[in-house]
């Protein structure tokens, strides 16, 4: 008996220092710029102390760099107690290389300058996909009769046309709360880097110039249905269907559920009456519509902007402009947060924040108009929202503070006085110092919770840290900021870019996205940002989620957080509309 238990002793010990001896290597997998900072995590179960690292390039197979020390142990992270900051940002060689330790090596990447380039029209794509009504994506058209309002100034059933617009994520529905960030998204992408863009395509998505760039093309999509969605001075609608589409997993254009019109007809439209709504079992708790009316205003003033100076169409800037005042008056007599409608699940969008939508509202207004009234509010919204945010939090409740980072400061930071623009960069400051601090702790460097679309927190964290910089010329962030864009693009546990084709080649991208298009398709949903890693305790406890595969990167889940690669993990696996419309800018920005 003892000797067994010997043998067993020494079986389980061979097999756990074989495990030890093996080194994983993360990286940026679109690569690193030239003259950036450079630095991708190692990690192992055994201390690595004494090992050195080189760079060698992938065609030659020649060391062009090193070899150099992994350096001291940045602590566990999941079942790894051993993490390494490889170093070697003083490569300025352009070329493709990998790392090696010993016999384990990472994936190539790419060194140079135009790394970026192309990825902005990567998520357009996106996009485009996402597209409800005539979908280019498909050559279908789909949900032709929406809607039957609910809760409206008029009877229930009663039919208006809010067709147009996109499907949120992986489902059918179609919310005003994040259709409008993600036309903000798009014009402030376009405002802040205009000849990055280009026209491939018409605004039907057809390929195809149209004198018009395509990101344009595509806010303006969403604006028609936004007007659409205000059919009234005095009106306004938030959300097209419920979770009562989660029945079935059927293409757009085959879509069979019944909202009581009878299958595949009529869908429900939710007005924006700022009261608690919920048609079956489950209630939101809203409170007004601020939130609603704030983000309306200030992607409609942008629209009214750019389509009267840049693209020469005043009717259209005019109509823009129109609705822009009247929903932000709309918001000004209802502060508070429309919430998401659910109806038979409990999960629905909890946003509570609406002072930071309303600040970016008035911002734009003034912009547009000059009017001093709008300034005024800005300034009083802007103090209101402060630094309140999930920045430095742990948790949240989905969707609690959104959008995920308020570019109100950053568009009403120019038109004030120093002392309050100081005010204002103190705000961005505060948020990212309180995820400097929690990211301290991380040995990848990262700071953000892994709630619910933790990858849309990450997205929005590097486009505050790029802000800042821009806007104060203060570097101390741009660590922070460039190790979570480096998260987001592979530099993660899993090995996984979180972008769909993001890179194009040679990297480890989601392949199972839960995206009905991809299932019944078999077609890439290109430039999709996918939800991102959870807490385990979250991906526990939610209904209906589940795998359908074995996992590839079973090695490194743990107890604490999780990804998967999977078509039936929702959690972590969907992607989202305004998540991915969050990268948009600062994949743009860092193009050539």
């Amino acid at each position: 008996m003892r000797n067994y238990c010997l043998f067993l002793f020494f079986l389980i010990a061979g097999c756990t220092f074989g495990q030890d001896r093996t080194v994983h290597l993360r990286i940026n997998q679109l690569g690193y710029l030239a003259g950036e900072s450079k630095t991708a995590v190692a990690f192992s179960h055994m201390d690595q102390r004494g090992r050195r690292f080189e760079v060698i390039d992938a065609e030659s197979g020649e060391r062009v760099w090193g070899p150099a020390a992994v350096g001291k142990n940045r602590g566990g992270y999941g079942r790894f107690a051993h993490h390494y900051h490889l170093d070697f940002s003083s490569l300025r060689r352009c070329g493709r290389f990998f790392l090696q330790v010993g016999a384990n090596r990472s994936l190539s990447f790419t060194v140079g300058h135009d790394l970026y380039a192309g990825t902005a029209e990567i998520i357009l794509e996106y996009l485009r996909q996402q597209r409800c009504g005539y979908n280019p994506w498909l050559d279908e058209i789909c949900h032709r009769g929406d809607g039957r309002t609910m809760y409206g100034p008029m009877p229930d059933s009663t039919y208006i046309d809010v067709s147009g617009g996109w499907h949120d994520a992986g489902d059918h529905l179609r919310y005003l709360m994040t259709s409008s960030n993600t036309v903000c998204r798009l014009l402030f992408s376009y405002l802040e880097n205009k000849e990055k863009f280009l026209d491939r395509f018409d605004y039907f998505g057809h390929a195809g110039a149209n004198r018009i760039a395509d990101v344009l093309d595509e806010a303006k999509w969403g604006l028609d249905w936004m007007l659409k969605m205000h059919p009234q001075p005095d009106q306004l609608f938030h959300q097209v269907a419920d979770d009562r589409d989660h029945q079935y997993f059927e293409l757009p254009f085959s879509d069979s559920t019944d909202y009581g019109w009878g299958k595949g007809a009529y869908r429900v439209v939710y007005y924006a009456n700022g009261r608690p709504q919920g048609l079956g079992r489950y209630q939101n708790t809203s409170t007004g519509i601020a939130n609603l009316a704030g983000r309306y205003a200030a992607a409609m003033a942008m629209a009214a902007d750019i389509w009267a100076h840049d693209l020469g169409d005043n009717g259209y800037a005019a109509l823009c402009l129109t609705a822009a005042r009247e929903v932000y008056t709309m918001g000004k007599k209802q502060p508070g947060c429309q919430e998401g409608t659910p109806c038979r699940a409990p999960y629905r969008y909890h946003e509570r924040t609406w002072a930071d939508d309303m600040e970016w509202g008035a911002t734009e207004l003034f912009r547009v108009t000059q009017e001093p009234a709008y300034l005024a509010d800005a300034k009083r919204f802007a103090v209101m929202a402060g630094a309140t945010s999930w920045f430095g939090s742990d948790t949240a409740r989905h969707y609690e503070f959104y959008p995920f980072m308020n570019l109100g400061h950053y568009r009403l930071y120019p038109l004030v006085t120093a002392s309050f623009a100081d005010t204002l960069a103190g705000y961005y400051r505060t948020e990212l110092e309180r995820v400097r601090q929690r990211a301290a702790g991380n040995p990848y460097g990262i700071g953000h919770p892994f709630i619910w679309c933790s990858n849309n927190l990450a997205a929005a964290l590097v486009l505050q840290g790029m802000l800042y910089e821009k806007m104060t010329a203060d570097g101390r962030y741009r660590e922070l900021t460039t190790a979570t864009r480096d998260w987001l693009l592979g530099r993660n546990p899993w090995g996984a870019s979180q972008f769909v084709c993001i890179p194009e080649s040679g990297g480890v991208t989601p392949q199972h996205p839960h995206s009905v298009l991809a299932m019944k398709t078999n077609r890439p949903i290109r430039g999709a940002m996918n939800d991102g890693p959870v807490y385990a305790s979250i991906f526990n406890s939610l209904k209906g989620v589940s795998l359908q595969r074995p996992d590839p990167f079973a090695p490194f889940q743990s107890n604490w957080v999780v990804y998967h690669d999977d078509f039936w993990d929702y959690a972590t696996n969907e992607p989202t509309l305004d998540g991915t419309a969050e990268a948009l800018y600062w994949l743009a920005a860092l193009s050539p």
